[in-house]
């Protein structure tokens, strides 16, 4: 099972911005290639880390107010928040080697 969850504009404030440990936050789109390359990396950090941080996956057509707030642009993209707050973020692909040192440098 993966350690990702997926989850909408509903449950964004509740899971993401009340969040008390660190939380990232993938936004994609099912019509984005470089998503299919980054969505692997996404997975296995989710497992890595997962004592240490929340993953959530957001499809951004369906999501319009998590993406407001988290001034999305582009996909893929990511955002990586403590205490509700966006601490560091990065749009476009990245290797799983770029993602780990994203979150380590941020944790």
């Amino acid at each position: 099972m993966s350690d990702v969850v997926v989850i909408d504009d509903s449950c964004f404030e509740a899971e993401v911005l009340q969040a008390t440990e660190p939380v990232l936050a993938y936004f994609w789109a099912p019509w984005c290639g470089p998503c299919r390359l980054v969505s692997p990396s996404v997975e296995a950090i989710a497992t890595e880390y997962s004592e240490r941080l929340k993953v959530f996956k957001f499809e951004v057509d369906p999501n319009p107010e998590a993406v407001k707030h988290c001034k999305v642009e582009g996909v893929p993209a990511l955002r990586l928040f403590k205490a509700g707050e966006v601490v560091a973020e990065s749009e476009g692909a990245i290797t799983k080697s770029m993602l780990k040192t994203f979150i380590d440098k941020n944790l």
